[in-house]
């Protein structure tokens, strides 16, 4: 093909995408750089911010003494049930909860996980569920701490999240103006996230993976206006929703959440069931392959550290994103809704990530075998996505359309609660009212369609950069406020036990 056949085929799509990530490149290296920056450790390199994410769990964990395994059933009957009465609030327990999992659960656990145990090798599975384990007691602390320090304007609506409690908590240690500069800036980092990756990187893979099975490119989605009909229709529905607040977005995730994670956990066992002849291999693969070197990453220590990853970059514990939507639940107790988020990082990391990993491993489809091989000679993976679908194909050919299901379910919950943890952010730097919340919506929905047309990968990498940057400073207020969540979990600890009142209530929810 010559110069001259090539030129028409650069669209305007094509120069304005360029031109964006000319721009953004140069931060987003810099940002990426730091961020990311991995540290020697025995050989090999971890990540910084990873270590900072386990660490925080590991921490946690001991000084909470290993609360998620104390209080599990604790957890799940307060999620069923509530806690009953007229506690301030918007939403229900259970409601809260289905709003931070539609928050993390998204593509990260059906494409991250399988360039998980491409690079790491089946063994990375065992400490992705190790740390999904660590990091509920991190969850824990941070949303305790978005109810403990909400606001509740005149007509009811919650204000939370790491916004609030940095800057009141740590105000009221004598540091209020650290305490404001950490609100500030990790909102700024929520609000970017929330446009970037929120929605945008969501919005342009779904598109990738509906044109994938209706017909590629000279499909109905093939052309640029199909991707912007699409767009359209997504921005449409998510401002639907999301015009109704929090109550509104619970509405729809407490019933798109369960049957989301039902289609895609079945369509797992089915593949599972069967090879399921194949399951004592496929178990002992992932524990011999965590402490043994049959990754390509680094032995035994690089399946640790990409299992770990995933699992920190899977569930957001830390980065202060969940404690946004917990902190709208109806309780007088910050601690039983800390209670209740414990559970997201176990369906998102230990359930669903682990589901997508024992899929591929049992079914071991060419495809994946394959981007083993050329992760070792260091050549570039495949996507994620596709490993995942082959994996389901090694069934049935048509099964990659539940997959599809699955990531359409995936995304649009992620982009709904993303755009409410957006809209926190936005009203804390730029003031609450119809005309800002508004205009965030504008931006928000309209983000929605750039995304299906153009892929702006610069932005998206600095968007990456900046949330994981936003658990830096969210970590650091969690350890100067740990002594307020340890006093509130016993507080309501010794209301559990009837030491406080609604004591029949509480000996209810217990025995």
């Amino acid at each position: 093909m010559t110069s001259a056949d090539a030129a028409p085929q650069q669209s305007i799509g094509d120069t304005v995408e360029g031109a964006v990530d000319a721009v953004f490149d140069p931060i987003a290296t810099l940002l990426s750089d730091v961020v990311f920056a991995k540290v020697p450790v025995f050989g090999t390199e971890f990540p910084w911010i990873v270590a900072w994410l386990i660490g925080a769990g590991v921490v946690f964990t001991l000084y909470l003494g290993f609360l998620q395994f104390r209080q599990p059933l604790t957890a799940v009957r307060i999620a069923r049930r509530g806690l009953g009465g007229r506690a301030p609030g918007e939403v229900t327990h259970f409601q809260a909860l289905t709003a931070a999992v539609s928050g993390t659960v998204g593509l990260g656990n059906i494409a991250g996980v399988a360039i998980a145990v491409t690079i790491g090798g089946p063994g990375a599975t065992f400490w992705m569920i190790l740390a999904g384990l660590l990091m509920m007691a991190v969850k824990f602390a941070e949303c305790t701490l978005g109810v403990k320090y909400r606001e509740i304007d005149a007509q009811g609506r919650v204000s939370g999240g790491p916004m609030k409690y940095l800057a009141k908590g740590l105000a009221e240690l004598g540091m209020a103006p650290l305490g404001k500069a950490l609100a500030g800036l990790t909102a700024l980092f929520v609000l970017i996230f929330a446009i970037a990756g929120g929605n945008m990187f969501q919005a342009n893979q779904t598109l990738e993976q509906l044109r994938t099975v209706t017909g590629g490119e000279s499909g109905p989605l093939g052309g640029g206006l199909g991707s912007f009909a699409f767009g359209v229709v997504l921005a449409v529905l998510v401002g639907v929703v999301v015009i109704g607040g929090i109550a509104s977005i619970t509405k729809v995730t407490s019933k798109l959440v369960p049957a989301m994670a039902l289609i895609y956990v079945a369509g797992c066992l089915v593949v599972i069931g069967v090879n399921v002849s194949l399951l004592p291999d496929a178990i002992a693969q992932i524990v011999d392959g965590a402490f043994s070197p049959t990754g390509v990453a680094g032995g035994a220590l690089g399946a640790m550290i990409v299992g770990f990853q995933r699992a920190a970059f899977s569930n957001e514990a830390g980065i202060g994103s969940s404690p946004i939507a917990l902190a709208t639940v109806k309780t007088d107790y910050p601690a039983s809704a800390g209670l209740v988020a414990m559970l997201a990082p176990f369906i998102d990391t230990v359930l669903i990530c682990t589901m997508t990993a024992v899929t591929i491993v049992i079914a071991s489809p060419q495809s994946w075998l394959a981007a083993r091989e050329a992760a070792a000679g260091g050549a570039e993976l495949p996507g994620g996505v596709s490993l995942t679908s082959d994996a389901f194909a090694t069934v049935m050919p048509w099964f990659p359309y539940i997959l599809t299901v699955a990531v359409v379910l995936f995304a649009l919950s992620t982009v709904i609660t993303w755009c409410y943890y957006g809209l926190k952010g936005w009203t804390h730097l730029f003031g609450a009212g119809r005309r800002s919340e508004r205009a965030y919506l504008t931006v928000y929905c309209g983000a929605l369609v750039v995304g299906s047309v153009l892929t702006l990968g610069s932005v998206l990498n600095m968007a990456d950069a900046l949330v994981f940057a936003a658990a830096l400073f969210n970590i650091i207020g969690l350890y100067l406020l740990a002594p307020i969540v340890k006093k509130e979990l016993a507080r309501f600890l010794a209301h559990l036990r009837g030491e406080d009142r609604r004591s029949d209530e509480a000996e209810e929810l217990v025995g």
